[in-house]
């Protein structure tokens, strides 16, 4: 038996279908992850589930008593509230192991000071303390909207094996596709309006959309081929005067209005390239503090041409203060940075940038260039926003009727066509749909020039970088060869070396102290003897 069942939704925003008559049923236990490109309705999809919006059409019907718990992506909190206030709510059943368990939640999540207010956190400390309040109410659904965004990857591998015990359903929508290959058995997938679902993890639904595409694509061929020879037999001029002929005109009728398979579009960006000269980035012994903190201690490093970068560390151990120091934003206490002649930095920052609100997607990207260079040629701004999922009719939107996936994607594509030569990437995989950054991936990888990435994202590290910087919690940073699963494995085989020279210690320190010679120890009278001995031996000389 379902447990929620969504029975026939329609939805529309302005002139734009988002959801037509899309209809599934929900299990016991079932881990779903939804997918989709920012704008086709992930967010409105579990707002509609959780009963924060209503649909145009249809419903969400639920089992009696049952309790959802709702993680938005962008939580609002009340005035003048303590986070422990917040998290626990004003539950009295039980309130000490409430208190308890929400401390331990709290602290995994690295939020320590449990009495502060709210409103003196940053953006992602309210985030952190608005997933452990969702993780902590007592329900039988639980609904998150992006609960990886400003994690770092201890806390992401702690959600993952959290979610993965949790008693109960779990909807979510994510970037992370490592995380949703660990955590979910089912996709949902929004498409054109329409719900695609596979009973697979991430992986598995790869191979499994690709299959279905084929298929649709071999039906649609199969349907234009009778289509083309039922239309040669209607233009020979044939009748229906049989009901075998009148058949085969509604049959042709069928065919004629039969709709192609909508294939996804994809991203599409050309790299562009800006030579760049023999200097690049020098980093020459910087250090930074905050307060009595050191951030960053003593890091000294130049950046080799093409170099792929990744930058990872706990938050707030000082990765975007590395970010901007690298790009001249902030300066260095001690030592300093050179920065070559012919290089262009385009930087993408993880705060929310100033758009004007008023200006259309296509004026914003025509600021920045009206042509953009590539290896085949010469492209236009428009040209350049249909690749990136911005079509004709999205080009002369206003900003403001942009979701915020959508202006990340737009500020995105402005960082990529202003024509640098180093790219430094802040938490790229914030409020980016999938495929997005699966086309941002291959972008990198042909990029001629320098990447660096602050990321959580350990499939995006993995694809894109080629060594990897690791704050140690001292303010240093050490160096591991390779993506992030080989970091990994570097840690693990650094832990597994020092416990065998731990007990390699150990067992030499033992062996010395059963090999040492035994002192000896006399008896009582034995000491005696011992002490007149020589003159015993004096009297037998003489």
């Amino acid at each position: 038996m379902n447990v929620l069942n969504i029975e026939h939704i329609y939805k529309v925003f302005g002139d734009k279908v988002i959801f037509e008559d899309i209809s599934y049923g929900v299990h016991e236990n079932d881990k779903i992850g939804i997918i989709g490109i920012n704008g086709t309705g992930k967010t409105t999809l579990l707002k509609i589930i959780a009963g924060r919006e209503k649909p145009d059409r249809g419903q969400v019907i639920k089992q009696k008593g049952i309790r959802i718990s709702y993680l938005p992506q962008n939580p609002e909190f009340p005035d003048k509230i303590t986070v422990l206030s917040y998290v626990t709510g004003r539950r009295n059943e039980e309130q000490w192991s409430v208190e308890a368990e929400a401390k331990t939640i709290l602290n995994t999540l690295g939020i320590t000071n449990h009495e502060v207010e709210m409103e003196s956190l940053s953006g992602g400390q309210k985030k952190r303390v608005a997933l452990a309040k969702a993780l902590l109410e007592p329900a039988k659904v639980l609904i998150l909207d992006e609960p990886t965004n400003h994690l770092d990857e201890e806390m992401v591998t702690w959600l993952e094996e959290y979610l993965k015990q949790y008693r109960g359903i779990v909807i979510m929508v994510t970037h992370d596709r490592y995380f949703l290959d660990k955590v979910t058995n089912k996709i949902l997938e929004i498409s054109h309006a329409k719900l695609h679902a596979y009973e697979a993890n991430y992986s598995k639904f790869l191979e499994l959309k690709a299959q279905r595409e084929e298929m649709e694509l071999a039906s649609e061929r199969k349907r234009q081929s009778v289509l083309r020879m039922e239309l040669e037999w209607a233009k020979r001029g044939c009748r229906a005067r049989s009901t075998k002929q009148k058949a085969r005109l509604e049959r042709l009728e069928v065919l004629k209005n039969g709709t192609s398979p909508v294939q996804d579009r994809t991203v599409e960006l050309d790299s562009v390239e800006t030579r760049m000269g023999r200097k690049t980035v020098e980093l020459h012994h910087i250090s930074k503090s905050y307060q009595d903190k050191v951030i960053i201690r003593d890091f000294d490093y130049i950046f080799l041409k093409n170099q792929r970068v990744g930058i990872i560390g706990p938050n707030g151990c000082g990765k975007s203060t590395l970010m901007k120091l690298i790009t001249g934003i902030v300066e260095p206490d001690t030592g300093f940075v050179e920065i070559g002649e012919t290089v262009q930095m385009g930087y993408f920052a993880q705060e929310e940038v100033d758009m004007n609100q008023n200006q259309r997607v296509i004026d914003y990207v025509k600021e920045i260039a009206e042509y953009i260079p590539t290896r085949d040629g010469r492209i236009s701004a428009s040209q350049l926003l249909e690749r990136f999922l911005f079509d004709s009719a999205m080009q002369y939107t206003p900003i403001s009727k942009l979701s915020g996936g959508e202006r990340r994607r737009l500020y995105l594509l402005g960082v990529l066509a202003s024509g640098c030569n180093m790219l430094l990437l802040d938490e790229p995989g914030n409020n980016l749909d999938i495929p997005t950054l699966t086309i941002l991936e291959d972008y990198l990888n042909s990029f001629s020039g320098i990447v660096v990435v602050v990321s959580h994202d350990r499939y995006f590290l993995d694809n894109v970088v080629d060594r990897i910087f690791a704050f140690d919690g001292n303010g240093y940073l050490q160096q591991y060869e390779g993506g992030y699963t080989d970091y990994l494995e570097s840690k693990k085989k650094i832990a597994v070396d020092s416990e065998k020279k731990e007990k390699k210690k150990q067992s030499s320190s033992k062996n010395w102290k059963q090999n040492r010679p035994v002192k000896l120890k006399f008896t009582y009278k034995e000491q005696k003897e011992f002490e007149t001995i020589d003159e015993t031996i004096a009297d037998l000389e003489t």
